[in-house]
């Protein structure tokens, strides 16, 4: 494979497809590649409901957003050959992916040894351990890795960042002025819960997250829980258990929880997308662990963070089911009294 002459170089695609996290874990890579390409054309490609989380993000040109249909992905595709990008990074390592990455006919197209239909890529580099010297490795470090083995300077490994835009602080005020007459957005005085997970094993209860709200507002914090459409029975078990009032949203869009995030004292959540947008805004955080690797997905922020977990010999597992036990223990072992701990240390 020939070295890429980066001297040479003007377009750059990033594809990096699926969730919430994923998309926020990307950012330290585009900082990177914007610092080394100040004047190149620099475009990610993001699936469609996620996309708006990157609107306004300064590090690139255009944000590409695919449906999940076969008229989406046709019509893409014929785009990304249009842009004749001279490099592509697939940073997600999916099929999908890789299909979007030659699509691109990118001059060099760049992955790792190990994902599916290898063949298509002509720059193959071994793991991010072996960048990095040392394993286990991040999420985002492995993604600056792959940057790194094509001749990206990553050493310093940009941590995660998110725009806020004025747009979206502006939509957020207009939601929450009618439950927050009392409270301005502006002043940090709120603390972030966010109770809900992709995964029963990711979950901590409900209940568990009513006592934090309780500690909260002796602290003179109150409490804003935001969940998805589809996840309000979390927000009625929370209400229910908590002795005092907090303020909850269903209906928020991915940049309004950056702004909601940026304004909050204290983020206070499962492992998951969420905890990842407030970690990317500078917010000081606690996140609690169950299933997922802790090393992997850590918060990657230099704001204060705090991770919460209980031991066990089968983590980290993929967390659709526990295979082990019958029930999550490592996520139902997490004591009330540890999350409190961490938020004292967080709020000192």
């Amino acid at each position: 494979m020939s070295e890429i002459d980066w001297k040479n170089v003007s377009r750059v695609l990033v594809v990096k497809l699926r969730s919430i996290g994923d998309t926020v874990l990307a950012t330290p890579s585009l900082i990177a590649l914007r610092r080394f390409l100040p004047d190149a054309q620099i475009d990610i490609l993001l699936e469609d409901w996620v996309a708006p989380l990157l609107e306004g993000f300064e590090e690139i040109d255009n944000v590409i957003a695919v449906g999940p249909g076969s008229l989406s992905r046709f019509a893409v595709m014929r785009r990304l050959r249009r842009e004749r990008y001279d490099v592509a990074f697939n940073l997600h390592g999916g099929t999908t992916s890789t299909f979007f990455t030659a699509a691109s006919t990118a001059k060099h197209r760049v992955g790792y040894r190990e994902y599916q239909y290898s063949f298509l890529y002509n720059h193959l580099y071994s793991s991010s351990a072996d960048f990095w010297k040392r394993d286990p490795t991040h999420s985002a470090e492995q993604q600056l890795a792959l940057l790194g083995f094509a001749g990206v300077p990553v050493e310093d490994r940009p941590k995660s960042r998110l725009t806020v835009s004025q747009a979206a602080v502006d939509s957020l005020e207009s939601k929450l002025k009618p439950r927050l007459s009392q409270i301005s957005v502006l002043k940090s005085d709120i603390a972030l819960l966010h109770p809900a997970a992709a995964f029963a094993t990711k979950q901590w209860a409900a209940e568990n997250f009513a006592r934090a709200a309780e500690y909260l507002n002796g602290r003179g914090l109150q409490a804003v829980a935001i969940v998805a459409k589809n996840e309000n029975e979390v927000l009625e078990k929370l209400n229910a258990a908590s002795r005092v009032p907090i303020v909850s949203f269903d209906d928020l869009t991915l940049p309004e929880i950056a702004a909601l995030s940026s304004k909050a004292a204290l983020f206070v959540g499962n492992d998951s997308g969420i905890a990842h947008i407030a970690a990317a805004v500078g917010t000081p955080s606690v996140v609690i662990f169950g299933s997922s690797n802790r090393d992997h997905w850590r918060p990657w922020t230099d704001a204060r963070n705090e991770i919460v977990f209980e031991k066990f010999a089968c983590q980290p597992c993929p967390g659709y089911e526990c295979k082990e036990f019958g029930e999550p223990r490592c996520i139902l072992s997490v004591k009330p009294e540890s999350v409190l701990n961490a938020i004292n240390k967080i709020l000192q």
